[in-house]
């Protein structure tokens, strides 16, 4: 008798919950309630009259008056200020850009380098602009010809 009692036990299964499908059927409640949600929303908007570009009024673009200074392998400078190019010592750098801020009412400078230029040539042209209090300065990241 001992041996029957324990097939019976064996015999009986445990129920147990199953949570993948009960996930599932909340996620698709979710899903249901949400889009329900938002049909019964409408969606008002405002007419927009967006503003449309004028050609300019003069034929010719004005003037760029963005000073460029670009640092050579050999430490000099090129300044090219209204298309013409000049080589210069970097001691010359600070004067002409202290006249040029002087001069112009929004200074700008673009500062570039060749290929083999030093550093801290870069960085000595960097802080002359600074010192000139000249605001508005870009550095050129792609790599030019010398003089250019």
């Amino acid at each position: 008798m001992a041996g029957s009692s324990s097939k019976q036990v064996e015999g009986k299964k445990k129920a147990r919950i199953e949570i993948i499908p009960l996930i599932d059927v909340i996620f698709f409640l979710l899903a249901t309630f949400v889009l329900f949600i938002l049909s019964l929303e409408k969606i008002q908007s405002l007419p927009v009259d967006l503003p449309v570009a004028q050609p300019p009024s003069s034929s010719q673009p004005p003037e760029d008056d963005t000073v460029t200074i670009q640092v050579s392998e050999l430490g000099n400078c090129y300044w090219t200020y209204h298309k013409n190019t000049e080589l210069i010592d970097v001691k010359e750098v600070k004067p002409r850009l202290e006249n040029y801020a002087a001069k112009t009412a929004e200074p700008r400078v673009l500062v570039t380098t060749d290929d083999k230029a030093k550093f801290g040539v870069a960085i000595r042209v960097l802080d002359e602009v600074r010192l000139a209090k000249i605001k508005k300065v870009s550095v050129e990241t792609r790599v030019r010809p010398t003089g250019r």
